[in-house]
């Protein structure tokens, strides 16, 4: 009798990638998953060519949900999938072909309900040596995951055991400098309302240092420039940490902000 070979798990896996205006990035995001036999991209309003593009790829769904939060965004896009498994990406992530090779190669167990990687962090395709960055559990089991706003972000909570990818995502956005300073005034309210009302026990030693306000803008500059080492990337490594700089120092004006509001209120 001859042994039973398992069915690669690249068969059971729908890829979810939500977008909105994200032309300089959804070509190459869709075309490191075009093995995907299902693809589902849940599209925020797009008024750019981000539709058109993904219309290109036969394995691509589209369905159109006006924005309010990301976790509900990405709780839709579960609500619509089959298959065993989901592959979530941002519109800006690219696989590498190390990545696909290890996914195919996957036998998880039972106990086994997702899988986290980590990243490289690419400015207009030119890999960083290091990122602030963090991993994420990208691959995981559709049955009992579930997406939670956190601050600006969201994360997905799975039932099981979660192992770590050896192969990393790139990171690359390419979309204007001026959409990133819109999305982090954004985002730097909604970090600000989530820390200011969090419990102090619950918040990591990051999220303290950001809930003081002043240190962090000056410890994430002096952290990726030099200890990070992105002071050698040249000038792709200089915009880095100056991005990074800066969205602390919006975060901070934040907080700051709604402190001295607060207590004028009061008076």
């Amino acid at each position: 009798m001859k042994p039973v070979v398992p069915m690669s798990i690249l068969n059971q896996i729908t890829v979810l990638i939500i977008t909105f205006n994200e032309e300089p990035n959804i070509g190459r995001t869709l075309e490191a998953v075009k093995w995907a036999s299902q693809i589902l991209v849940v599209d925020s309003g797009s008024t750019d060519a981000t539709i058109s593009i993904a219309k290109q790829y036969p394995q691509v769904v589209i369905l159109q949900r006006p924005f309010d939060t990301f976790a509900k965004q990405c709780n839709y896009g579960l609500s619509e999938i089959k298959t065993d498994w989901v592959l979530s990406l941002d519109a800006d992530y690219q696989l590498s072909a190390d990545l696909v090779a290890e996914l195919e190669r996957l036998v998880p167990s039972n106990e086994i309900a997702g899988y986290r990687a980590s990243f490289v962090y690419s400015i207009f395709g030119r890999p960083l040596r290091a990122t602030l960055y963090p991993a994420r559990t990208v691959l995981y089991r559709r049955n009992g995951a579930n997406y939670c706003d956190e601050g600006h972000g969201h994360r997905v909570a799975i039932l099981g055991a979660v192992q770590n990818l050896q192969s990393k995502i790139r990171h690359d956005d390419r979309k204007p400098i001026a959409r990133w300073f819109a999305s982090q005034q954004k985002y730097a309210a909604g970090e600000a309302e989530y820390l200011l009302s969090a419990s102090r026990e619950k918040l990591g030693r990051n999220d303290s240092i950001r809930l003081l306000a002043w240190p962090a803008p000056i410890f994430v500059f002096g952290y990726t420039l030099l200890v990070k080492g992105c002071l050698f990337d040249g000038w792709a490594g200089w915009y880095y940490v100056l991005q990074r700089t800066l969205a602390e120092i919006m975060i901070a004006l934040a907080i700051i902000d709604r402190r001295l509001r607060g207590a004028t209120e009061k008076q």
